[in-house]
């Protein structure tokens, strides 16, 4: 079974492989240019939020969070964000990885979660998200381009703690 744990410094390359393909074959996020190790490992060390991976014989998957918005009066408001490497979907860890995470948030002093999903017709992170007790909070239409199409987001919401 997969284990749950604080990313570290070691973590980076595996973070970075499971990410790639979704920078260059999806729209599952709006990076275009897949983030280096040593990007992740700036992000892994550059925030007082959580940052998780999940480990088998390998990373199959992270999930962190991140200010919403640099203003003071969003602080207690976090972005959260998951991926898992395709051969670790649909075994409930990403379940397990974005309860581990939301858990932590609530103890960092976050009281609401909002996830960024790509309205893009693939329903397995709005569905995701939904299990979780996240709930639409708005679509924004037509905001990314990638891949030669225009994309919507759906802003989803969850209250913590």
């Amino acid at each position: 079974m997969s284990t749950i744990e604080e990313a570290g410094e070691a973590d980076a390359e595996g973070i970075a492989a499971v990410f790639a393909p979704y920078v260059t074959d999806s729209v599952f996020t709006f990076e275009t240019t897949p983030p280096t190790p040593d990007q992740w490992r700036a992000k892994i060390h550059g925030s007082d939020l959580p940052f998780l991976v999940l480990r088998g014989t390998k990373v199959d998957g992270f999930a962190f969070a991140a200010p919403w918005r640099p203003k003071p009066a969003y602080r207690h408001t976090v972005e959260t964000t998951i991926y898992l490497a395709p051969e670790a979907a649909g075994r409930g860890d990403g379940r397990r990885l974005l309860d581990g995470l939301l858990e932590r948030c609530a103890k960092a002093g976050a009281r609401q979660a909002i996830a960024v999903v790509v309205d893009s017709g693939n329903p397995a992170s709005r569905n995701l998200h939904r299990a979780a007790g996240f709930t639409d909070a708005g679509v924004l239409r037509r905001v990314g381009f990638k891949h030669g199409r225009w994309l919507d987001t759906l802003l989803m919401q969850r209250e913590l703690g």
